[in-house]
């Protein structure tokens, strides 16, 4: 596993930067760069389960690390969805889980600062290091609309 670092300036409100990253309607918007109508199922709450789904269904299985409004996320993602099972033992997910991808928001004179950090395995690192600051772009565009 290896860990990446991601961040971007966004000219926004901390408050609203968080609301838009982490809104139901919002987040497919900007979670769309990693796959075209993706969605979560879940609370941001500290200690709740989470599903990060694609249309099909399938995705990752997760649960809310650490939450403190307005400055830090932590998601512990645990597992897989496939086939509408949940699986958090096979070989192939105890290779990698659990891995972290954690978000900080600070503020900066110009706005807030986002910073990512995410564990990801060698075979995803080409994919996150094209994608996350796609992403991130989408979120911007939409704190600064």
């Amino acid at each position: 596993m290896k860990t990446l670092t991601f961040d971007i300036l966004i000219r926004a409100p901390r408050v609203r930067v968080w609301q838009t990253m982490l809104g139901a309607e919002t987040y497919k918007v900007w979670a769309a760069a990693f796959c075209e109508g993706t969605y979560y199922v879940g609370s941001w709450d500290a200690g709740s389960k989470m599903r990060f789904l694609a249309p099909s269904g399938e995705g990752m299985l997760s649960e809310i690390a650490e939450a403190v409004p307005f400055e830090f996320v932590s998601i512990r993602h645990l597992g897989m969805v496939e086939n509408g099972v949940e699986d958090t033992t096979s070989d192939k997910v105890r290779a990698w889980a659990p891995a972290y991808e954690n978000y900080r928001f600070s503020d900066d004179p110009a706005g807030c600062q986002v910073v990512v950090t995410l564990d990801t395995a060698a075979e995803w690192e080409d994919y996150m290091q094209d994608t996350f600051p796609r992403a991130l772009g989408r979120l911007k565009s939409l704190c600064e609309a």
